[in-house]
């Protein structure tokens, strides 16, 4: 004899249903930022404060933003921070980063776009944020290095339930 079982949803203890949307936050950034940094650095106003419903949710950060730069050639390196710890990034390089964008000509611009699922494991406060760094030269986000076509960032993360 075989069972079958249906189910409009599955809830976790406390009656949340699973993978659902618990909360969001954004920010958007309408003007720019430029550095020739070759470390790491935040990105001003680009970070989001959440505070986790459970610790067993996860967290879907995504970023999207306009990258110029001044230099041939040069790369601009982005990372997602989780409070002072940089996120989803690679392993094995010289290297390691969320995402290297090289730029093959002195003031082309590209588009970023990063998405992670992260695991804060945590019901406290946490931040959120953008850091970038270049290869060589000065890169910006939310413009073209030289010209004056700007482009809107933006931060948003959303909590999801597990």
């Amino acid at each position: 004899m075989s069972s079958i079982i249906r189910a409009d949803k599955w809830q976790n203890a406390l009656g949340v249903a699973y993978n659902t949307v618990l909360q969001v936050v954004s920010t958007t950034k309408t003007d720019t930022f430029t550095t020739s940094s070759t470390s790491m650095v935040d990105v001003t106003g680009l970070s989001v404060s959440i505070t986790p419903k459970f610790s067993s949710s996860k967290m879907l950060i995504m970023f999207n933003a306009l990258g110029g730069n001044d230099t041939n050639n040069s790369v601009q390196y982005v990372n997602f921070v989780r409070d002072t710890t940089a996120i989803g990034q690679s392993t094995g390089g010289t290297t390691n980063n969320t995402i290297a964008v090289v730029n093959g000509d002195t003031n082309q611009s590209k588009f970023f776009s990063m998405h992670f699922l992260d695991s804060p494991s945590t019901t406290s406060a946490v931040t959120y944020k953008i850091q970038m760094a270049v290869g060589s030269g000065s890169g910006s986000i939310g413009r073209r290095t030289a010209t004056d076509n700007r482009s809107i960032s933006s931060i948003t993360v959303m909590e999801i339930a597990q």
